[in-house]
């Protein structure tokens, strides 16, 4: 240590490393202070802490850990660590607690990228990485409160430095080094499963590596002992690794390897599917097209990082010593990120799933940076100040280093200077839109008030909290002295915000497109999950939309006061179909206060459809599709109406439009099919039936549709149920779905191939 401290004392980028990273120590934190608590943290993941430790807390006696599948899936190294700090200290803000914590492996991610790109370029490198992570706002954003993918991001980030480490000491290994590469991979496994990629990583290189040394040797005994000493290593981190896993996540402990090749093949078939904003439409996750995860990156993170990723590639493989790390580097970011494409993976928000691969990307961007600087110093004659360092001069004095040459010091500020100019853009970003950093565009995107409409912006709802605490400030007291109502569809983060409050305020769930169904006094919507041509259209924000926050001029969530509430009460009439003329005055009387309250004017055209009047239905739901063209439920009672007008050409139309927006909209394939039997349009009844099916939309209630069409051709009910397997079968088959599709092969007595 002495050692290395004198031979970088007076290096510039040494001390600016040290400063970078112990300001950021501090940064981080207090930043996290200011942050909203995301959509998974009091839904699923304290919830899910709190039964680890209590595990752990009885012996193993409470058991209800174990029970959680769904979270179980997932190791919750981070969740246990934050919930044992509360209960060990008392600690009651424990959301601000775990925001904490997160920020700090935000920053362990931004160290070991630092100095990884240290070891790769050396320390102007380095700094150059500091700069670029810290200053990617998506990256920053998510050091707040994403426990998974962050922590996981960071895990990954110190365990591929070791790994690098480990094969920079070939052919004498360190066991430290070990050690260190297998706590890291346990800690990655139990903030994700997909953790066991450092451990294939550290296999994958070190074969290639080992190849590369020794392609001029034959199988020598020295070889050959080499080889054993390296193996027997590597199984020694795979164990230690397996069982620091064991120890750390409880629902594996019972049958370890069982579960995990469980757990294994589960995640390599996620079927939560769920609606995300892309390219201006709402599409679902399994169906997004499949250069989702890269454009994501591509317009979400800062242009300095891209345009040093391409002078990585001009530069950092002109040196032959450099090719094998410029490999390990561009792998560990390009792999991630080609194995969700070539895979069709189910990711949504984003890119957050393949965050892990954003560090190794950032280390090649600084990386890429510092080589231009090396190239610009070779042709201007310009010894680089740390090849001075290592070589030491005859005029240095002893130290190993001798006072840097005028162009030296223009060439290095000017460095600093224009990588921080090229970040101007996300540093006024982060500056202005704390702490909602993460909602993020690019200038390829157009930036953040292009993006209203186009891509999600707080998917993750960071800002329920500053929603939260306006509706505490400034909400206005019922009259008859009742507690406000607040709705929202984001219940589990709201009611952090409410705990201390309760006596005045009560959360409750309600949905974007039901909020008038609803009693509610106050609601706090984010814009996830509205559809897009409202969101760009005049309508947005609503009328009664009494505060909006607010990343560069654009609503990333809205609160609602509520005008009055004949709207609701005529919900509750609508029910019942004796009370619907009084339901159609109390809709009327909504209307009048707001003529574009758009559930009332469903709600309306609703009563009109189911008294057979579709003109006047009409009327109203029309001037609903004017507002929002994509809402799917006024659409589908648009196309009622027509049913009931004798327009099933028309109403066709609408439904097709209706499947085409939501694929997995089963109502507009039910009706559809109906409308196309009544035709005995029976080629066109199969084709919905198909693409039902295909959906996984189809339940019990096609079933009856099914022999229907079936009865309506003179085929028999067992003819019939066995042409519904074979269907199933084919459509299963061609999702990939194999055991499904054996099984409704079986059903229809068809021999498995």
């Amino acid at each position: 240590m002495k050692e290395f401290f004198l031979k970088n004392k007076k290096n510039i980028w040494f001390w600016l490393f040290v400063i970078i990273t112990v300001a950021t120590l501090f940064i981080l934190p207090l930043m996290s202070l200011d942050a909203g608590n995301s959509g998974d943290e009091d839904g699923f993941q304290w919830p899910y802490a709190e039964q680890i430790y209590n595990y752990y807390a009885t012996g193993g006696k409470d058991t209800t850990c174990l029970q959680n599948e769904d979270m179980g899936m997932h190791g919750g190294f981070f969740d246990q660590f934050t919930y044992a700090l509360t209960q060990w200290f008392d600690v009651d803000n424990y959301s601000q607690l775990r925001h904490i914590c997160n920020s700090i492996f935000g920053w362990i991610c931004v160290l070991f990228a630092g100095l990884l790109a240290y070891k790769l370029g050396g320390w102007r490198a380095g700094v150059f990485t500091l700069l670029l992570l810290f200053f990617s706002p998506r990256f920053l954003g998510h050091s707040f409160n994403n426990p998974k993918d962050l922590v996981y991001a960071s895990m990954m980030m110190a365990g591929l430095y070791y790994v690098f480490s480990f094969i920079k000491e070939y052919p004498q290994p360190k066991i430290s080094t070990s050690i260190k590469i297998a706590v890291f991979a346990a800690l990655a496994i139990v903030s994700r499963f997909a953790g066991f990629l450092l451990f294939a990583y550290l296999v994958l290189f070190l074969i290639i590596y080992h190849i590369i040394i020794n392609k001029k040797q034959s199988l020598s005994k020295s070889n050959v002992k080499l080889i054993g000493k390296y193996a027997l290593f590597v199984i020694a981190i795979g164990l230690v690794t397996f069982g620091l896993c064991i120890a750390l996540w409880p629902y594996i402990m019972s049958s370890p390897i069982k579960t995990m090749v469980k757990i294994f093949t589960g995640m390599s078939h996620f079927s939560v599917s769920l609606r995300q904003l892309f390219e201006g439409t709402m599409q679902w996750s399994d169906y997004l097209p499949w250069y989702y995860t890269p454009k994501y990156i591509l317009i979400t993170i800062p242009i300095a990082v891209i345009l040093g990723v391409i002078l990585f590639f001009v530069f950092c493989w002109r040196k032959k010593e450099d090719r094998f790390w410029a490999f390990f580097l561009f792998f560990t970011f390009f792999f991630p990120v080609f194995w969700i494409v070539f895979t069709k993976a189910n990711v949504y928000g984003g890119w957050r799933h393949a965050m892990f691969a954003y560090p190794p990307m950032v280390v090649a961007a600084g990386w890429g940076f510092d080589t231009l600087v090396k190239w610009v110093e070779a042709k201007l004659g310009i010894m680089n100040e740390e090849l001075r360092m290592e070589n030491g001069d005859a005029n240095d004095g002893g130290d190993g280093a001798r006072p840097v040459s005028t162009k030296g010091i223009i060439v290095n500020v000017a460095s600093v200077v224009i990588l921080l100019a090229l970040l101007i853009g996300p540093i006024r970003h982060i500056i202005a839109n704390h702490p909602y950093e993460y909602v993020y565009f690019n200038e390829l995107a157009g930036g953040t008030k292009k993006a209203l409409g186009q891509y999600e912006l707080d998917y993750y709802y960071h800002s329920t909290r500053a929603a939260s605490e306006w509706v505490i400030a400034n909400a206005e007291p019922k009259a008859d002295g009742s507690k406000i109502r607040v709705g929202t569809w984001h219940t589990a983060s709201v009611n952090y915000f409410f705990r201390h409050d309760t006596a005045r305020f009560q959360p409750t769930f309600i949905r974007w497109y039901e909020k008038e169904n609803s009693d509610w006094d106050y609601a706090i919507f984010t814009v996830t999950g509205i559809a897009p041509e409202y969101l760009r259209s005049p309508y947005f924000p609503p009328k009664n939309t009494v505060k909006t926050i607010d990343v560069d001029g654009v609503p990333i969530c809205i609160i609602l006061k509520r005008q009055d509430k004949n709207d609701f009460l005529a919900a509750q009439m609508k029910n019942d179909n004796t009370k619907l003329d009084s339901a159609i005055a109390l809709y009327q009387q909504a209307l009048a206060v707001d003529p574009d309250n758009i559930g009332a004017l469903l709600g309306i055209g609703e009563c009109y459809v189911r008294t057979n009047r579709p003109d006047s239905a009409l009327l109203y739901l029309d001037r609903y599709h004017k507002i929002d063209p994509e809402a799917e439920m006024a659409n589908y009672m648009r196309a009622y109406a027509y049913v009931y007008k004798q327009d099933a050409k028309t109403a066709l139309d609408i439904l097709l439009d209706i499947e085409e927006q939501n694929p997995k909209y089963a109502g507009a394939y039910q009706l559809a099919i109906q409308l196309y039997l009544q035709q005995k349009d029976f080629v066109n009844a199969k084709k919905q039936f198909v693409k039902v099916m295909d959906v996984d939309r189809f339940d019990e209630s096609f079933v009856q549709l099914w022999l229907q069409y079936n009865q309506m051709q003179n085929i028999d009910q067992n003819t019939a149920y066995r042409q519904l397997y074979k269907s199933m079968a084919k459509s299963f088959e061609k999702r990939g779905k194999k055991e499904e599709a054996a099984r409704f092969r079986e059903l229809a007595g068809i021999k498995s191939k």
